[in-house]
């Protein structure tokens, strides 16, 4: 099929994927109202198209934490992405140090933080929860530092898992392990591309990161049960100013969805937050990252960065949430279709696409670098 879009990559990802983990990228919690929320509130702020500007330069570079970054998107942590193309999640790293933005490793990723490092050249993120091995975060933080990553993206949304529907009913999860396992092998079968890709050639299926602490209970059966049980959720801002002490380098806390909360990040010092509801897969019901974004920028001023997720599929969307106050922009779904569809050449034409849609938007609304871009650019109406 021809692929144009991010749209289309997801359906190209339906086709060639087994349900159980299609359905994992693409559902959220409950009945999906956040997630839906995402989309529909971003796709329904207007810009201004202005007429008559010099376009002839247009510059979509910035920084960030002293890193130069081609355009200001940066790929989102997504757990086991690495189920979606042979060893996906360095085949997605590598897509994105071709473009110059960076990749964030999920802590439960299928490929360990060793083996992304040895197989790139450019520093990447790295995404850390709160667990209640504190042994076992000491040891991740250490080995995230040791493998060269530039930064610590801590995610605080996640106490304890949302309910996702469409998991339970795809054979991801649910009550009976051993049909769950049945009907994964059935998809399995009648998916034979990935079956080869993947289910043959793409071993071991294995949560990387988390290998150790699950030890011979590491395949991608444990994976939603470890996580429902190693979770803290006596989380507060206590825990956040213990990692802040412990690592060094740029840390940014996402899952950020109040003002309030984002005040406290700047005050204890993090370098910046991600305005989030984890895409629709948390609370469902919660507000959309594009309807709380403006309010976040107004609470911390510049104090510090901010980067917002949730519901971004173009290149527009990036020009929306950047003109509605973030610094960056990071894309999940829209990355783990293109790898599920294509693998690390998916995701090189996904941002090739997402490039030329944000610099088609810049120059339609008259502003040639992405520092130019602010609330002037959106229609009164919004």
């Amino acid at each position: 099929m021809i692929i144009a879009s991010t749209d289309d990559f997801r359906e190209a990802a339906r086709r060639r994927l087994p349900p159980f983990l299609f359905e994992y990228i693409d559902g959220g919690s409950f009945t999906e109202t956040t997630l839906k929320r995402n989309v529909s509130d971003l796709a329904g702020i207007a810009v201004r198209q202005r007429v008559m500007r010099d376009i002839s330069t247009l510059d979509l570079s910035t920084s960030l934490f002293g890193q130069e970054l081609s355009a200001p998107i940066v790929l989102a942590p997504v757990g086991i992405a690495g189920m979606n193309a042979r060893r996906g999640e360095v085949q997605a790293a590598r897509a994105a140090e071709r473009h110059g933005v960076p990749f964030t490793l999920s802590t439960v990723s299928l490929c360990s933080v060793e083996e992304v490092s040895t197989a790139t050249n450019a520093p990447f993120w790295f995404q850390l929860y709160m667990l209640k091995d504190k042994g076992f975060m000491d040891e991740m933080l250490a080995r995230a530092d040791a493998a060269g990553c530039s930064a610590l993206v801590f995610t605080v949304d996640l106490p304890m898992p949302g309910k996702r529907y469409r998991d339970e009913r795809s054979g991801l999860s649910g009550p009976s392990a051993f049909n769950n396992q049945l009907q994964r092998a059935w998809q399995a079968i009648t998916h034979p591309r990935w079956s080869y890709d993947v289910g043959l050639m793409g071993r071991p299926h294995k949560l990387g990161n988390v290998a150790s602490a699950l030890g011979t209970d590491s395949g991608l059966e444990d994976f939603l049960g470890w996580l429902s049980k190693n979770f803290d959720r006596s989380v507060n801002w206590d825990h956040l100013r213990a990692i802040r002490e412990k690592w060094k380098k740029p840390l940014i806390v996402k899952g950020i969805l109040d003002p309030e909360d984002a005040r406290h990040c700047a005050d204890l010092g993090a370098d910046a937050i991600v305005v989030s509801n984890h895409g629709g897969r948390q609370l469902d019901g919660a507000i959309s990252s594009a309807h709380t974004l403006p309010g976040i920028r107004e609470a911390v001023g510049n104090d510090i960065k901010i980067l917002a997720d949730g519901g971004v599929r173009s290149g527009l969307d990036v020009v929306r949430m950047m003109a509605l106050g973030a610094d960056a922009v990071m894309i999940g779904r829209a990355w783990v279709y293109a790898l599920g569809a294509r693998g690390e050449a998916g995701v090189d034409q996904l941002l090739s696409i997402m490039k030329h849609e944000m610099a088609t938007t810049m120059g339609l609304c008259g502003v040639t670098s992405v520092g130019a871009i602010d609330r002037t650019i959106l229609a009164e109406a919004n």
